[in-house]
């Protein structure tokens, strides 16, 4: 326990250490505009990729709705900065609360599914919080809510980041976490042994649908707009991507899939037709080559080379 602790201090401050040096690259611009709003999505990104790997990588629940609780908190967090004039802090405290209360409300039922049966569930689920949306005029329906202030920076959104993966991680790493796994690897076993599967399965739902709100939030007050066209289930889509590229059940793999596949977004930019070939073609060889992901479960910090860092011999 000491030497995970001691990991999570070295982790904390060479996280410390790369945000001063992406800082100091944007404070004297040699990274610009176009840069900083990627490393911002990059973090964004890695807080779904995330917060969706512990619904469906770690409990084993095939879950499609995420983009639907992004959309409650970006529309939750505008509302509240715009309408009510709160402050930006506040406004995500409140996306978190108003997506989980959602995704408990919505988990309580759909949790009872399983396989393809809640996959298609939570993307019909997703599409009609989209829909309803869409149709309420106060938050400017089908034509977006515009006009929302520009307070996620990328200090912002890096030190919510962090907070995000450290909470996760520590969750994987408690009862909490272990009772999931349990569940993922065989539901009837882990019924038998006592577990009782569909509280941890919808309140894992419920902390994954919070931070999708939080991510949302994010996301409408970088780009100053929140749109229904950004929360499509292509949306959530792409962020299962992402877990499948990384590892289904490693938070290492989560961040590495955000990561790529971001930045490789960014790089196409100025050839989108050829994007979402190329998405295809590594797909394609993941699947011939690495079909368990690049980390598969595996975290960085099991790997034989850290051993000395975590303090083994």
């Amino acid at each position: 326990m000491k030497s995970l602790r001691k990991l999570d201090l070295k982790v904390i401050v060479i996280s410390l250490i790369i945000f001063a040096i992406l800082q100091g690259l944007l404070s004297s611009d040699t990274l610009d505009a176009f840069w900083e709003l990627n490393m911002i999505v990059i973090c964004i990104n890695i807080i779904l990729s995330v917060s969706l790997n512990l619904i469906n990588g770690y409990t084993g629940q095939f879950s499609l709705g995420h983009a639907g609780f992004m959309a409650i908190g970006a529309y939750t967090g505008a509302v509240l900065t715009v309408n009510f004039h709160m402050p930006f802090l506040i406004s995500l405290i409140a996306s978190f609360i108003t997506a989980a209360i959602i995704g408990g409300l919505i988990g309580l039922p759909t949790m009872r599914l399983s396989g393809d049966y809640l996959a298609i569930a939570t993307l019909g689920l997703g599409e009609i919080i989209r829909i309803v949306i869409m149709n309420v005029n106060y938050v400017g329906g089908a034509a977006g809510f515009m006009g929302i202030p520009r307070y996620t920076t990328f200090a912002w959104a890096f030190f919510v980041m962090l907070f995000v993966v450290f909470f996760i991680k520590n969750y994987v790493n408690s009862s909490f976490g272990r009772a999931c796994i349990a569940i993922r690897e065989n539901e009837i076993a882990a019924e038998t042994m006592g577990i009782n599967t569909t509280v941890y399965k919808v309140l894992a739902f419920t902390i994954g649908a919070g931070f999708a709100g939080v991510a949302g939030c994010l996301f409408a007050h970088v780009i100053c707009i929140a749109h229904p066209s950004s929360f499509t289930f292509l949306a959530s889509f792409n962020y299962l991507i992402m877990i499948v590229l990384g590892g289904l059940g490693s938070i290492t793999g989560s961040i590495a899939g955000a990561f790529v596949l971001t930045s490789l977004s960014a790089l196409l930019s100025a050839w989108p037709e050829l994007r979402m070939s190329i998405y295809a073609v590594i797909l394609i060889l993941l699947m011939f080559y690495r079909p368990q992901g690049l980390f598969g479960n595996i975290e960085l910090t099991s790997l034989p080379i850290f051993k000395r860092f975590k303090g083994g011999k």
